[in-house]
């Protein structure tokens, strides 16, 4: 029965035999894949429950080890932050144990509303001679010009205007005009752009103290500077002599 019978070749038929059997080899091995597939048979359930657990223990682990860094990050910036605390602690005790005692630091009048802005003027102050000598009243002059375009006002009382004596160097303050005679009175002046509005300031050659709080003591020779200020504005310092 194995023999092919018919009008053909033997040929024909053993080929037609194999690619019968073939395809029915390529079937059955499609239909034992997709059983396989959708029964899971071929899974390990060890190995699927080791993975399950390896991704829980990650996935509970990283926040811990997230938290962990936070704070050893906090921990380590307290450090730092305490070490570089201490510094900024010491430098801000050491400036408020330590003020400024020469009276260097000068506080700004605060401008009027709808009066000249300090960017729209300029302050210089000059000494009416380059030498003077001791027991003298040495003069200066301050000026205050309109640098802006417009036309504005500005209250110039002699409280508001400081003339100040420093060492040559600028490092002590030695004298202002406002120290011992505050002056209160208000004196408002229109200035165009350019008007310049002049003052003259004697020294008595003593030195003094905001509030006039310390011994006035008289200043020997030297070289020494001058400087003006209105509100927010210094003039550059000028030098002068005392012999």
């Amino acid at each position: 029965m194995l023999e092919p019978n018919g009008p053909l070749p033997p040929e024909i038929y053993w080929r037609r035999r194999a690619l019968a059997i073939g395809v029915g080899v390529v079937v059955l091995a499609l239909v034992v894949w997709l059983v396989l597939a959708l029964t899971g048979g071929g899974d390990d359930p060890e190995t699927e429950n080791t993975a399950a657990e390896v991704t829980s223990t990650s996935v509970t682990a990283t926040p811990a080890t997230s938290a962990d860094a936070t704070a050893e990050a906090t921990a380590a910036g307290s450090g730092g932050g305490s070490s570089s605390g201490t510094s900024a602690s010491g430098t801000s005790a050491e400036g408020t144990s330590a003020p400024d005692t020469t009276g260097s630091a000068t506080t700004a009048a605060p401008v009027a509303a709808g009066q000249c802005p300090d960017q729209s003027l300029a302050v210089r102050v000059t000494s009416d001679q380059p030498n003077y000598r001791v027991g003298d009243e040495p003069a200066f002059t301050i000026v205050i010009t309109n640098i802006g375009t417009e036309r504005c006002e500005r209250d110039l009382g002699a409280g508001l205007q400081q003339v100040m004596v420093y060492s040559l160097d600028g490092a002590t303050r030695l004298w202002s005009n406002t120290d011992c005679f505050p002056e209160s009175t208000a004196d408002l002046r229109a200035l165009a752009p350019g008007d310049q509005a002049a003052f003259s300031v004697k020294w008595s050659g003593t030195t003094s103290a905001p509030g006039c709080q310390a011994p006035r003591e008289p200043v020997g020779p030297g070289a020494y500077s001058v400087v003006g200020q209105l509100g927010g504005l210094r003039s550059t310092p000028e030098p002068f002599n005392v012999a």
